[in-house]
């Protein structure tokens, strides 16, 4: 018996001898920590991260962390800094930037519940995340946010981190800081609150993209009766205040404004994500000074694409959109839609997804023809087809609605219907990397198989890439690159980043002047005949000479279209890949047509000269021959010089078999 109780005993000094050993270590790195934050460089928190954004007009339109007014903890109410401890973090003044009791009942919530529903950041946490850039949930991004956290707690005194996150925090609106909340939202001082009015502004920062009350006042009031409810159950006010400003009526004087367009944050998130790749812009000087971004952002353009969104699509609130409106001539991004309300859903379609692109893709095919001696005239037969390939393989490609001409038609018909038997012939036809090749070119770096669905837009594209690559057609044959920031400048004016342009000609001008008036055909009425062109419902809206390709598949659905001016790409559909109904597909030809006639509304057309080596002929657009009396369908097509079509022109299925 001595002997257990002797070994037990060597057992447990063993264990008290460990424990000791570990607190000793946890105490020597802990204090070697704080003793080399203190070391280090304190963080400046006047100017850590402050960025300011400014649309193509050089107007200010988003001001991150790091207010324009930075005010003292004592010229703000006392009723709002009692409602933010009070509601964000009860213990404040007593821990050490890491609450572990609360961190450990979040913990044992979120288990037993299987959600993640309960939180546990401090405030100084909080501080922490605003002193960044951006939000990505990465472990790397949590090690620098309590790396971050130490160095604030270490480095100023709880006041001073209090006066720092009330200065910084996102109330909405574009409006960061205490100061500019107050006065946007009560138009007076934050040092002039009611405690009615603080516990409106304490409401919204949880998510201010619904608890604004400019948004949406009823659910804002249930956040504020919230608040004071909090505050009254901790005693920090009597019944009669608490219910004195549960019924205070407030007077909001707040604008609505663009920072109201609910899809204005997908634009700057893409231009956090840019700034994030710019190798001018180093991490460590993110924390250390303020920036200036001038982006290239059109605000008009922006409420133009974002009403035409919401105008039309007002079905299944499951289906999603990206958009994008692109300066041909230069690759500026004017606008950007990510998704149909940023408050429901922050994922940026626009420039974090690949979806199948459909018959969109078909342009591309179609220019690399025509550099191969395709003419608007080339003719294949529109039947249905089965193509055999080797071990014997086989590929039946369908027409939407099984429609079929069952007759020769000319590649101006094949676009007008976006015809996938001629598509498909066309690219067998020049050999399967001849898409890819001129893909390539084009500036998609998208996965692309060489195989016989290529053209019918099999691949997963970017909407971004797919606008670049329109855009070559656009601007005459020029490359470019989608981008959303032309500067970046420190807070004193020094350029840190300038986007360079440099002239880089990939295209044929003549061939482009071909195909941008191929893409006309989708909405012309001469091309009725035993099919009608893809486009021909919206021709009523359409009032300017345009560029138009859609493209089709199970679950997406896109519309690019372009002149001279506007380069618009919309796509429409389920982030689940959900089948698209038939009726799904108006979608995005509307949300396309409403956008760029509405940037185009009072423009002169902006279409292209026509080269001295094209001529214009009168043919008739189904066949692609020259007309003769009895044709009634008759259209001025356009050729290079020495390639206009003759009645004994063959039909290059024939040329096919041949080989």
């Amino acid at each position: 018996m001595k002997k257990i109780k002797k070994k037990n005993m060597k057992k447990i000094k063993l264990v008290l001898k460990i424990i000791a050993i570990f607190l000793a270590l946890s105490i020597v790195a802990i204090t070697s920590v704080i003793l080399y934050i203190k070391m280090s460089p304190k963080l400046e928190i006047k100017s850590a991260n402050a960025f300011l954004m400014y649309d193509g007009n050089n107007e200010l339109f988003f001001q991150g962390s790091g207010s324009q007014e930075w005010i003292a903890l004592d010229h703000m109410s006392d009723y709002l800094i009692m409602a933010t401890i009070n509601t964000e973090d009860q213990h404040f003044y007593q821990h050490f930037g890491f609450d572990i009791l609360r961190i450990m009942k979040a913990m044992y919530v979120n288990i037993t519940s299987g959600t993640t529903k309960e939180g546990a950041s401090t405030i100084t946490q909080q501080y922490a995340k605003n002193l960044f850039l951006d939000f990505d949930k990465t472990w790397e991004r949590k090690l620098n946010e309590m790396w971050l956290t130490l160095k604030l707690e270490v480095g100023y005194n709880k006041n001073e981190i209090l006066e720092g996150y009330l200065n910084t925090i996102n109330y909405g609106h574009g409006m960061y800081g205490v100061q500019n909340a107050s006065q946007f939202y009560f138009d007076k001082d934050a040092s002039d609150l009611t405690l009615a009015e603080a516990s409106m502004l304490v409401g919204i920062p949880k998510s201010p993209a619904n608890y604004s009350p400019l948004v949406n006042f009823d659910l804002a009031k249930k956040r504020q009766i919230n608040v004071l409810y909090g505050l009254y159950q901790n005693k920090k006010i009597t019944e009669e205040e608490y219910q004195q400003a549960v019924n205070e009526e407030l007077h909001l004087v707040g604008e609505k404004n663009y920072q109201d367009l609910s899809t204005i944050m997908y634009y700057q998130d893409a231009v956090m994500r840019e700034l994030k790749s710019l190798d001018q812009i180093p991490d460590s000087y993110l924390e250390t000074g303020g920036i200036r971004i001038y982006t290239n952002l059109d605000m008009n353009a922006q409420k133009i694409l974002e009403d035409s969104v919401k105008n039309n699509l007002n079905t299944d609130k499951n289906l999603q959109v990206a958009s994008v409106m692109m300066d041909p001539k230069t690759g500026k991004i004017i606008a950007l839609v990510g998704g149909r309300d940023y408050s429901v859903s922050q994922y940026n379609r626009a420039y974090q997804s690949e979806r199948q692109v459909g018959s969109t893709m078909k342009p591309l095919l179609y220019y690399a023809a025509l550099e191969n001696g395709f003419t608007a005239s080339t003719t294949f037969t529109s039947q249905e087809t089965t193509f055999t390939f080797s071990n014997n393989k086989t590929y039946s490609p369908q027409n939407y609605g099984g429609q079929y001409g069952n007759k020769p038609i000319s590649l101006a018909t094949a676009i007008s219907y976006s015809d996938n038997i001629y598509a498909v012939k066309t690219h067998m036809f020049l050999g399967e990397d001849t898409l890819v090749d001129i893909s390539r070119r084009l500036g998609i770096t998208a996965k692309l198989d060489e195989v016989p669905s290529l053209p019918l837009g099999t691949a997963s594209i970017n909407i971004i890439e797919m606008a670049q690559a329109y855009s070559s057609f656009a601007n005459e044959g020029y490359k470019v690159e989608g981008h959303l920031i032309s500067k970046v400048e420190d807070l004193r004016g020094n350029v840190l980043y300038e986007k360079k342009y440099k002239e880089e000609v990939i295209l044929n001008k003549s061939l482009t002047f071909i195909l941008s008036d191929l893409l006309t055909t989708t909405y012309d009425s001469s091309f009725i005949d035993y099919n009608y062109p893809t486009a021909i419902g919206i021709a009523p809206k359409i009032k300017h000479k345009i560029a138009l390709k859609s493209g089709t598949t199970d679950t997406d659905h896109w519309s690019i279209g372009y002149n001279g001016e506007i380069v618009t790409a919309v796509w429409v559909g389920y982030d689940d890949n959900t089948f698209l109904s038939a009726s799904d597909y108006k979608y995005s030809r509307n949300i396309w047509v409403d956008a760029i006639e509405g940037y185009l509304e009072g423009h002169a057309d902006s279409w292209y000269k026509q080269p001295s080596n094209v001529v214009g002929v009168l043919v008739n657009p189904i066949t692609g021959k020259p007309v003769t009396e009895k044709d009634t369908n008759r259209r001025i097509m356009y050729y290079v010089r020495g390639t206009e079509p003759m009645d004994t022109d063959p039909v290059f299925d024939e040329i096919m078999e041949s080989n």
